[in-house]
C-alpha cells in the first residue's frame, strides 16, 4: 500500500458518508485509503477499508519486529548480551526444568 496522507479528496462530512454509504465503502475499497469523516467540520473518525487495515497492521508488526531486532543487535554489540547457554539455564532452574541428556 502506498503512502497515506489525508487528501482533501479523503475527508467527507459524516452524514454524506450516512447517506451514500454504498458508494463511499466502493471507494474505500478501490483506493485503500482511509477517510476522514467530519462532524461539525472538525475530524471526528477515520474509516478505512478492512482488508487495507489489515495490510496496515502486518506492516506496523513488521517494522516493530525489525526495530527490536535492531536494537538486541545494538545491545549485543555494547557488550550487554548473555551467553544463551546461560539463559537457558536460568530459566530451567526458575522453572524447575530438568536440562536435556
Amino acid at each position: 500500500m502506498a503512502a497515506t496522507s489525508l487528501l482533501p479528496e479523503n475527508i467527507h462530512p459524516l452524514t454524506d458518508f450516512l447517506r451514500h454509504h454504498k458508494r463511499h465503502l466502493q471507494r474505500l475499497k478501490r483506493s485503500q485509503r482511509p477517510a476522514v469523516l467530519t462532524l461539525n467540520g472538525k475530524a471526528e473518525v477515520v474509516v478505512q477499508d478492512a482488508k487495507a487495515y489489515q495490510v496496515m497492521l502486518e506492516g506496523i508488526e513488521a517494522m516493530q519486529a525489525k526495530a527490536g531486532i535492531a536494537e538486541g543487535i545494538a545491545s549485543m554489540e555494547r557488550g550487554q548480551g548473555e551467553p544463551a547457554q546461560t539463559v537457558f539455564a536460568r530459566l530451567r532452574e526458575k522453572h524447575g526444568i530438568k536440562p536435556a541428556k
